[in-house]
């Protein structure tokens, strides 16, 4: 007689558990997912970067910028070593301050690049849960969740973006709204119920609310607001109804509505200096005409989309900006949405209040190029602080994208329950997967150049040659070993002096630039020979130093001058 098997032990079955919860596969997968559609990101993670060299080398020195700086001198944090002799240089652009705890970890070019590939893939994957966990928190169903989830994570129009980090960072938005409507107990399919609340989950989900502000104001202004007009809309529902609210909620909320305030003060703070240094930084009503949507828009995917690129070629021609004027959320997504108006679990008046939400975030998006030029649409908002700070208004798809997966997941809820037979279920089973393939790319991943030994002991503060606003973000990156100052810097305007010093040394070495470059305080200038051939600058690889306060070095990849005192 066989002796019975005996029993797992009970950590076995407690870790048993884990690994197959809703949440952990949810997270295992969104990460999976996310490394999968992101191909060849994580192939050679310490060499190349996706899509170009430009912006993301920049965003990858501002996560080993904050990093060193909460390391070394956390009081300099706004004080960056680059755009030398400006200050609190760190605030030019949006900073991804939330991604500093990935800074500590290593240092230099390397370490940088690495991080940077590492956190793009995560993005996907964090949007791709967030707006899971929103929709079943209001009450959709588990591939309703992964229909919302890839649809949040994948929309064709996030190709556009794939060089601006801050804006795929959205899924703190999703995440944080789930979070507060789990604190709060509250769901579209059963509304405000006391005894579900969760104090604890109020307050994670206004830290996560917290931490995305910290990642940029051009997607956090925006969310703010919605959160705002989230808040005053349940305060008239409670003053309607008046249903119970228990006092450690209250507390909840005043201690995570702190927070939240006080991090959206702290970094607000640098940036009014900035907009008082230099005005020109705010953005005028003119200044959106040429990032400002046409309806036609929507229906426009980028050029790396596999499944719409060329077929929209034409469209897109047709567009102003390009990168920032295709913005199709999907043509599942909006097949979906559209028949969540007619079958849902939602009910008729939520449905109607969703679609209500799409219009008037498309019409938002617009900008300029909203009905009647813009000026009773989008310029309402633009009148609030910190939208003039905002020059794409059609980022506020980001908005129609969530919309539309709210109201996608009403309907492939209810597709689900009535899904008796194998195909039909089948069927409903791989939606979420037509969804994720209008998001397969064909993003470059272009190596980045390796730093120029020379930099290494070139004095600081220092310039490297050439220089401009999209190609800065590598030598920005090629310093993260020891920050030294340097004039060179990417962000989101150039300050007269940057300028000044950029068309100055078009001629250099000659005894105008020398000038300007000792009254900057410059003591180096690195030509870097491999980079400088075929621009403007190329002439500085056999300048003459006779007669200025200069001594040339010559090196095998860079031509060092350095400057007298």
């Amino acid at each position: 007689m066989e002796s019975a098997r005996p029993a797992p032990a009970p950590e076995a079955r407690r870790w048993w558990r884990v690994l197959r919860h809703e949440w952990t596969l949810v997270v295992l997968g969104a990460v999976a997912l996310a490394a999968l559609v992101t191909w060849p990101t994580l192939r050679h993670p310490t060499r190349t970067i996706p899509g170009d060299t430009g912006d993301p080398t920049m965003q990858a020195w501002q996560m080993a910028w904050s990093g060193h700086a909460l390391r070394t001198d956390p009081t300099n944090l706004w004080h960056a070593n680059a755009f030398h002799p400006e200050s609190t240089s760190f605030a030019f652009t949006d900073t991804l301050l939330g991604y500093a705890p990935a800074g500590l970890i290593g240092s230099g070019p390397v370490a940088a690049l690495l991080r940077y590939n590492i956190v793009y893939v995560l993005v996907f994957a964090l949007a791709f849960i967030g707006a899971y966990a929103l929709v079943r928190q209001l009450g959709a169903g588990r591939i309703a969740g992964a229909v919302a989830g890839a649809a949040f994570a994948y929309a064709p129009w996030r190709l556009a973006q794939v060089g601006h980090l801050q804006v795929l960072s959205t899924g703190g938005i999703a995440l944080a709204l789930a979070m507060l409507a789990r604190g709060h107990g509250w769901s579209l399919r059963h509304g405000y119920r006391p005894s579900h609340a969760r104090p604890g989950w109020a307050v994670a989900g206004w830290c996560v609310a917290a931490w995305q502000v910290s990642l940029g104001f051009g997607i956090g202004v925006p969310f703010g607001y919605a959160l705002a007009l989230v808040g005053v809309v349940a305060v008239i529902a409670w003053l309607r109804h008046r249903p119970p609210v228990s006092r450690r909620l209250l507390r909840a909320d005043g201690i995570g509505l702190g927070v939240f305030l006080a991090a959206a003060a702290f970094m607000a703070r640098p940036y009014l200096q900035v907009a008082e240094q230099f005005p020109y930084v705010r953005r005028s009503w003119s200044d959106l005409q040429w990032s400002s949507p046409p309806l036609r828009g929507f229906f426009s995917s980028p050029n790396t989309s596999v499944v719409w690129g060329d077929l929209h070629a034409g469209v897109r021609a047709s567009l102003g900006h390009r990168g920032e004027t295709s913005l199709l959320p999907g043509y599942t997504l909006y097949a979906l949405a559209a028949l969540g108006l007619v079958v849902s679990i939602w009910t008729l008046r939520q449905r109607l209040l969703l679609a209500a939400g799409v219009i008037a975030s498309i019409v938002l998006a617009m900008g300029t190029q909203g009905p009647g030029g813009g000026r009773y649409t989008y310029g309402l908002v633009y009148v609030l602080p910190g939208f003039d700070g905002i020059r794409t208004p059609g980022r506020l798809v980001v908005w129609t994208t969530l919309l539309l997966g709210i109201l996608a997941a009403g309907a492939v809820t209810a597709l689900a329950r009535r899904a008796t037979l194998r195909p039909a279920s089948l069927a409903v089973a791989l939606l979420p997967l037509l969804v994720v393939a209008e998001g397969i790319n064909t993003t470059g991943h272009p190596t980045v150049p390796t730093r120029p030994a020379a930099l290494a002991t070139a004095p600081a503060p220092l310039l490297v040659l050439p220089t401009g606003a999209t190609i800065d973000g590598v030598p920005m990156l090629w310093e993260t070993d020891r920050f030294p100052a340097m004039v060179n810097g990417a962000a989101a305007f150039t300050p007269p002096r940057q300028n000044a010093i950029r068309e100055a040394t078009l001629r250099f070495p000659d005894a105008d630039s020398v000038a300007l470059l000792r009254e900057s305080g410059v003591r180096s200038v690195v030509v870097v020979r491999a980079q400088v051939v075929g621009t403007p600058y190329e002439p500085t690889l056999d300048g003459r130093v006779d007669g200025l306060p200069l001594r040339r070095v010559d090196t095998p990849d860079a031509v060092v001058y350095l400057l007298e005192p």
